[in-house]
């Protein structure tokens, strides 16, 4: 099954954000691996900042707005698109 796929399925159960939140997240994620040299695990606080850097990199000072229309408004957000994509095997976890 592919990303999209998948997605698709998290929003049958969770429509609280748009697909394209879930995109940017993933993409966070490798620019948050690439700045930090790392390829497997990066913690919360890393991909926060790398979420940060590479809104701002993305969608300049529109990266408020954008989220927003996203239905990301907290930072609790971010980490609930990411359970979920853990929950759907999109990403994984350690302990």
């Amino acid at each position: 099954m592919d990303f999209y796929e998948k997605i698709a399925q998290i929003l049958q159960q969770d429509s609280r954000y748009k697909p394209d939140a879930y995109k940017f997240v993933m993409q966070a994620l490798w620019f948050t691996q690439k700045k930090l040299k790392i390829k497997g695990h990066v913690n919360g606080r890393q991909l926060l900042e790398g979420i940060r850097e590479f809104g701002l990199d993305e969608y300049g000072p529109m990266a408020k707005a954008v989220f927003e229309h996203w239905g990301i408004t907290t930072t609790e957000d971010f980490g609930q698109i990411v359970f979920n994509m853990v929950k759907q095997g999109i990403m994984s976890k350690t302990e």
